[in-house]
């Protein structure tokens, strides 16, 4: 008998507890400073309200544990007046690297767009992140030399 598969599925509103530790481990990873407490509550009406801007999408092991994410939501690109998908974050938990879940997640991204009607995704990752650089050259996605800002007004 064949095991059962990772799957790859939308969030849903009960899932929001484990996607916030997600996020905690991914901003940890990132050497990001920490966030102001309430992330839940913030993020919860975007992803899950009545009009949600804003899709995720999660890796979960066959045992149903889910152990990583792809948020996305529509950008407008203003060269080419058109929208794309913006993938703000993709992460797996360490343990579940390794395993084709990042592909299985990519797919789901692909798809994402496609049911979207945008015919590219864009995304970025830090330049030290050599292990997400190898993955996503082996994807066939092209590196772009940008340098990212952030200016708090």
């Amino acid at each position: 008998m064949d095991e059962p598969a990772a799957v790859v599925r939308p969030a849903r509103p009960e899932d929001l507890p484990r996607l916030v530790e997600l996020i905690h481990e991914h901003i940890a990873h990132e050497r990001s400073a920490p966030r102001p407490p309430g992330l839940a509550a913030r993020l919860g009406p975007r992803l899950f309200g009545p009009r949600p801007r804003q899709w995720v999408l999660l890796a979960q092991t066959p045992e149903g544990v889910v152990v990583g994410y792809a948020a996305c939501s529509a950008e407008f690109a203003f060269w080419d007046a058109r929208h794309h998908l913006h993938m703000d974050c993709l992460y797996l938990a360490d343990g579940a690297r390794g395993h084709g879940l990042g592909q299985a997640l990519m797919d789901a991204v692909a798809a994402l767009a496609r049911e979207r009607g945008l015919d590219h995704v864009e995304w970025q990752t830090p330049d030290w992140n050599e292990g997400a650089i190898r993955f996503y050259d082996r994807l066939g996605a092209t590196g772009l030399a940008k340098r990212r800002y952030a200016w708090p007004v």
